[in-house]
């Protein structure tokens, strides 16, 4: 009785294991499209609130740790990029941007986000310019 049992297991555990291998690299976030739109927004002064990466540098004390920016530097190395990219890249569900703590953390309560957010609401609703760039990043598209 106990084969019976350990065999389908043994022949199911590898497919299950394929199934969520290929789902996760079907939904691969994208360096280049991270670098180019997302990464920006970062260092983008809005109106009422101070850049991200003041607070969220990589002495901060939450979970979006940004690399430093060098003295003078307006934007970050191809290495310091790369780190942001692995970083941010933890705090999204790749083709949800809905589940995404990167995403709903700084959005107003009223659209849908957080509670709290010391930085404030950055993103008063999901129409935000800023918000729909890293909405698509995450989404994929």
């Amino acid at each position: 009785m106990n084969t019976i049992i350990r065999l389908p297991f043994a022949l199911v555990l590898p497919l299950l294991l394929l199934v969520s291998a290929t789902s996760a690299g079907a939904q691969a976030l994208d360096y280049a499209r991270f670098k180019s739109s997302v990464e920006p927004i970062f260092l983008k002064k809005r109106a009422g609130h101070t850049r991200c990466v003041v607070c969220h540098s990589d002495r901060s004390n939450n979970l979006l740790k940004l690399e430093k920016l060098a003295p003078g530097a307006k934007g970050w190395s191809e290495e310091q990029s790369r780190k942001n990219f692995e970083t941010v890249s933890r705090l999204v569900v790749a083709g949800k941007p809905g589940s995404s703590l990167l995403l709903l953390h700084p959005l107003a309560p009223e659209a849908g986000g957080d509670a709290y957010h010391s930085g404030g609401r950055q993103f008063e609703n999901r129409d935000d310019p800023d918000w729909k760039a890293i909405a698509r990043w995450v989404g994929g598209s």
